[in-house]
């Protein structure tokens, strides 16, 4: 999995992040290259620099602090020596490597009327790593099941960056599209699903097929907005149910409303702390205050017991509360 992370760090940097013990490396979470200060991993919610013989510290001064040719090289490993080719992921500010790792970026941005056209001059990198942790949607699954359908609420899955919504909502389309879960004393059949993957991070595709294990009845459009990808499924590819990754755009809600009029469950992420959160948001307000949405998966912070895992219905009520994850960290 670290292969593709390793690939895309500059030498030095790479071989110091290599040289850290295995049960480190299995509880990475982030990766921090910033030009002229210390390079910083983040851990299970915690953090450290790493040293310059390849060991953690909490001394920035003890740290290896890359430089300006590391910062050049990096750039040039994730773009394939052509930053020209990647402009529209310089514009929005992140990079998504093979495996599904999200890279953002920082810099010095460049605009053209007010809007954000590069960034160029980048001094700061952060490598989100994905991670698949199958099974870890079993215990919330038949918590969004409507008994009454026999289908899948409707169901939007809030947290803050980094705590797990992208792990959750890739397993639930793995379980959904294969069957055998079980909920009410019944063993569901697999469904057709649908993955709009805009960043690539949910499949984490590679030539268009997915290198995650999404199920054997999805279908992915991979690296297609949003918006426009929800309604290529609906037009195309008759899917059960749709999964998409962070919404709040006016499109994305125009578009979660034909697929909701179409007889098609989506289950979709937005980032976070509660429902109440994002209840406050107008466009996903809209969505809220007309029901479209029956369930609410809202991910905790994460814990030594794991992550804590509270479910609302349509009108904000707490209906269940788990704990889920133990020590297992998700992307």
């Amino acid at each position: 999995m670290l292969e593709t992370v390793l690939a895309a760090l500059p030498p030095a940097v790479r071989e110091l992040v290599a040289a850290l013990p295995p049960e480190t490396l299995g509880r990475l979470e982030e990766i921090r290259v910033r030009e002229g200060r210390p390079l910083e991993v983040s851990l299970g919610g915690d953090y450290a620099f790493v040293g310059g013989g390849g060991e953690l510290t909490g001394d920035p001064e003890r740290a290896y602090v890359p430089g300006r040719d590391d910062c050049r090289t990096m750039l040039e490993l994730l773009t394939n020596h052509s930053v020209y080719t990647f402009e529209e992921e310089l514009k929005r500010g992140y990079i998504t490597v093979r495996g599904g790792h999200r890279v953002g970026l920082a810099g010095k941005t460049v605009l053209e009327r007010g809007a954000v056209k590069q960034i160029r001059d980048v001094s700061g990198f952060n490598i989100r790593i994905a991670r698949e942790i199958p099974g870890c949607a079993e215990p919330v699954l038949p918590k969004i099941y409507d008994s009454v359908s026999g289908r899948v609420h409707h169901t939007l899955i809030v947290s803050p960056p980094q705590q797990g919504k992208t792990t959750l909502l890739r397993d639930l389309a793995r379980l959904l599209s294969r069957g055998g879960w079980r909920a009410n004393g019944r063993t569901m059949a697999g469904c057709k699903v649908g993955i709009v993957d805009e960043r690539s991070e949910i499949a984490a595709c590679v030539g268009g097929v997915p290198t995650f294990d999404v199920g054997p009845r999805t279908d992915v459009l991979d690296g297609c907005p949003k918006a426009e990808g929800m309604m290529m499924m609906i037009r195309g590819m008759s899917p059960e149910v749709i999964v998409v990754d962070e919404i709040g755009r006016e499109e994305d809600v125009a578009a979660v409303h034909e697929a909701l009029h179409a007889g098609i469950r989506v289950i979709a992420t937005a980032h976070g702390d509660d429902f109440r959160d994002v209840a406050s948001r107008p466009m996903l307000k809209q969505l809220i205050e007309n029901g479209f949405f029956s369930r609410f998966v809202a991910i905790g912070r994460a814990y030594s017991i794991g992550r804590i895992v509270r479910i609302y219905d349509a009108g904000g009520r707490l209906t269940d509360s788990m704990i889920i994850g133990g020590d297992r960290r998700h992307g």
